[in-house]
């Protein structure tokens, strides 16, 4: 390398290491909101149910660290992760919390890589099972593990009337320690507490006959059954422990859920303005000219889009916030830059910060508000911000 790439190598380290996460878009995270959302949701269990914090998919976009110690600090005795790399990521971090792998492992080294990070896998079925034994017989330890029963999901998990079967045959292989019985509720959020022909009554049903069939019930292994919606929905779902993640982030999985625990939203999405132009009546903004200004118009440029996870249907039908003014989002949302109507927000300049989602003032946009304008739900929302937007703790 000549002097001269040397030279711009390390001036290009220095300017890069000195760069504001704050210069162009990020997103912040209370620490503090979340840890303060686990207590609540720990008062509202009963004495013996435990708090499950669900992280995975980097704490909902959170980032998974920095929940999982929030979410411990707050009364959490164990976390939740969907994929061994997320286990792992964990517990380099340092956290020896008890750790449950949601998702279904198929293969044998992936297996002994959870036995060795101390993660515990679900199984689905006694070939898990087996594989688990095989990989444990001569490690001089017994395997930790969970079996998962679907009541009514049609997902992961053996066939419940299979349950009982199944945990006396994991029971009699002598590597594993069989820790937890569980399941999950597909229509928590849809359903009402008084419902009892509701699919989340059923599922509850067929997990505690599944209970009834097990040696004094089922006592000795952790029994969970209840998501979030599950959680706030009745304290019959609750069982030994209860696995939290969008509550646990601040946000109720359905309106009629809104009040039951006392929640803080821990994010907030924000920007900079990096122009503001005028435009006369008559002219076409963004592509495809989906927004024509029908006045003298001031726009301004904001520096976050859809490869940021600002999604494109959103087009024209959000806000931004400055202060506790609304700014309407004008224009088709690109992949780097939205543009905001700021005709009537003439203290906005190049160099503001707008709020996309979050608190800013009085004013507040939730999740739940962008979902319900595209058709999704507030956990796509939240987890699909993507990883160029810097995470700051606040």
């Amino acid at each position: 390398m000549s002097e001269l790439s040397r030279a711009a190598t390390d001036g290009a380290r220095e300017v890069g290491a000195a760069i504001d996460p704050r210069q162009r878009a990020w997103v912040e995270v209370a620490p503090k909101a979340i840890e303060a959302n686990a207590a609540a949701l720990k008062s509202h269990l009963g004495a013996t149910s435990d708090l499950m914090a669900v992280v995975k998919a980097d704490g909902y976009g959170h980032g998974a660290i920095t929940v999982a110690r929030a979410a411990l600090n707050g009364g959490a005795t164990s976390l939740g992760v969907a994929t061994l790399e997320e286990g792992i990521e964990l517990r380099r971090a340092g956290l020896k919390a008890p750790m449950l792998l949601l998702g279904n492992l198929t293969q044998a080294e992936e297996l002994r890589s959870c036995m060795h990070w101390g993660l515990m896998p679900t199984l689905s079925s006694m070939r898990e099972a087996l594989l688990c034994q095989n990989l444990a017989e001569g490690s001089g330890r017994r395997f930790a593990v969970q079996l998962k029963l679907d009541t009514g999901m049609s997902r992961l998990g053996c066939d419940w009337q299979e349950g009982p079967r199944l945990v006396e045959a994991i029971r009699q292989l002598e590597n594993l320690e069989l820790c937890g019985l569980y399941s999950h509720l597909a229509c928590a959020d849809n359903d009402h507490e008084d419902d009892d022909i509701s699919v989340t009554a059923q599922q509850q049903r067929r997990f505690q006959e599944v209970l009834d069939q097990l040696p004094e019930r089922g006592r000795g292994l952790c029994r969970h059954l209840a998501n979030s919606a599950g959680t706030l929905l009745n304290r019959h779902l609750h069982h030994d422990m209860v696995r939290v993640g969008l509550a646990l982030y601040g946000q109720a999985p359905a309106k009629h859920l809104d009040d039951v625990v006392p929640l803080q939203p821990a994010l907030a999405v924000r920007a900079r303005v990096t122009l503001i132009r005028n435009i006369p009546a008559g002219v076409g903004v963004s592509y495809g000219h989906r927004f024509v200004s029908q006045r003298p118009t001031r726009l301004a440029v904001v520096a976050i889009g859809y490869a940021d996870g600002i999604l494109r249907a959103l087009s024209g039908k959000i806000h931004g916030l400055h202060g506790s003014q609304r700014l309407p989002q004008v224009g088709a949302i690109t992949m780097d830059q939205v543009l905001l109507d700021a005709t009537e927000a003439p203290s906005l300049e190049t160099g503001s910060t707008v709020t996309l989602l979050g608190r800013d003032g009085d004013a507040e946009i939730s999740p739940q508000d962008w979902s319900e304008l595209c058709g999704s739900i507030p956990w796509e929302i939240l987890c699909g911000f993507k990883q160029r937007l810097p995470r700051i703790e606040v």
